[in-house]
């Protein structure tokens, strides 16, 4: 399940405050004490565990010090939750949003909290990665991504905050965008790899729900590894083109293959590199069969989803580098963009093969 750590310095909770606020908020809670821990993987929102007897919640909340502009929007996601974990019940139940930042120094969102087994590079408990669990897992991934996408949202609050319209044209503008903002460093690749995107932005299918950071990492499994019990980080969730999404996916499926730089950029290789899982091709060629949808032109999707990535990586590091956030996981991260930022260049040249 996932990796509960005491809270990590710096990135504490006024317990008292929070404990006074959710007993004014929230009724009938036990007498006994606010107890915190928090959820050690992740590089972007600040998530903890809360327990105050048998009433427990998850509470997510932005990183610390300066955040990009309509990143980490709480506010946001509570409603995306709201929109959807009724019709798509592996989206956790939103449970209350606070705006005050006084109580946990950001605006934060508190949610259901749900069980299961996380994989990242490994199966727990010293399973074996046999060739049938590699497939298994790989077509829940898939399959729950084609049903997320046949979501219908219309009616819902979520279709009210999200711009179908022109989407990959802002996303594109949009993320060049962030990346100039938190550049540290000159990356050789980046000025062609920029224009390349703008210059061959594609006419985008028609719009569905799209989680938009869809990976391993953000999904949890019943202990047999039969299916998916909850599906998070719903923070970039919206309603735009489902290549996007399948993009995105494909950005973290990593194969054995790779260059080392994918692999072992975020720590150890990741559980798709294992015998039995789905190549990218395998998973693309399927999700079109399943969707009914055009994939030939993936490899823009994918391409972008590289440099989505980068930014990203670069955001965090940028957050490092500017001494908001101590965490020595992000120490790499810059060097980690760049290598992702000329992958990217790399894929658009060779038309993602």
């Amino acid at each position: 399940m996932p990796q509960l750590i005491p809270v990590r310095k710096g990135e504490e909770l006024n317990l008292s405050r929070l404990e006074s606020h959710l007993r004014q908020t929230i009724p009938n809670l036990p007498e006994s004490s606010l107890m915190v821990k928090q959820f050690g993987a992740g590089a972007s929102n600040l998530t903890y565990e809360l327990t105050i007897g048998s009433w427990e919640a998850v509470l997510r909340r932005a990183p610390l010090g300066k955040v990009a502009a309509k990143a980490h929007d709480m506010e946001r996601e509570f409603h995306v939750l709201a929109s959807l974990y009724d019709q798509f019940p592996l989206a956790p139940k939103p449970l209350y949003y606070c705006p005050d930042e006084s109580i946990a120094g950001k605006p934060f969102l508190l949610m259901e909290r749900k069980y299961g087994v996380l994989l990242e590079s490994e199966l727990p408990n010293g399973m074996e990665v046999t060739e049938e669990a590699g497939i298994r897992l790989s077509e829940q991934m898939l399959d729950t991504l084609v049903k997320l996408h046949h979501v219908d949202y219309r009616g819902s609050k979520l279709e009210e905050i999200s711009k179908p319209v022109g989407f990959m044209e802002r996303q594109v503008h949009g993320w060049i965008g962030r990346f100039d903002r938190a550049q540290t460093d000159e990356v050789k690749a980046f000025p062609e790899l920029k224009k390349w995107l703008i210059s061959h932005i594609p006419i985008s299918q028609d719009a569905t729900v799209i989680h938009y950071d869809y990976k391993f990492n953000n999904a949890l499994f019943s202990d047999d590894l039969s299916h998916m019990t909850g599906l998070f980080d719903w923070e970039m969730a919206t309603i735009g083109d489902p290549l996007a999404d399948v993009g995105a996916a494909m950005s973290y499926w990593v194969e054995e293959n790779d260059p080392d730089i994918l692999k072992m950029g975020f720590g150890k290789p990741p559980i798709t590199t294992k015998s039995g899982f789905f190549t990218r091709n395998e998973f693309i060629q399927r999700y079109a069969q399943k969707s009914g949808r055009d994939v030939s032109g993936i490899h823009y999707y994918l391409t972008f989803a590289y440099f989505k990535l980068a930014v990203i990586c670069q955001q965090i590091y940028y957050r490092y580098k500017k001494g908001q956030t101590n965490d020595s996981r992000f120490r790499k991260f810059g060097e980690f963009a760049e290598a992702l930022i000329e992958h990217s260049w790399t894929t658009a040249k060779l038309g993602g093969k």
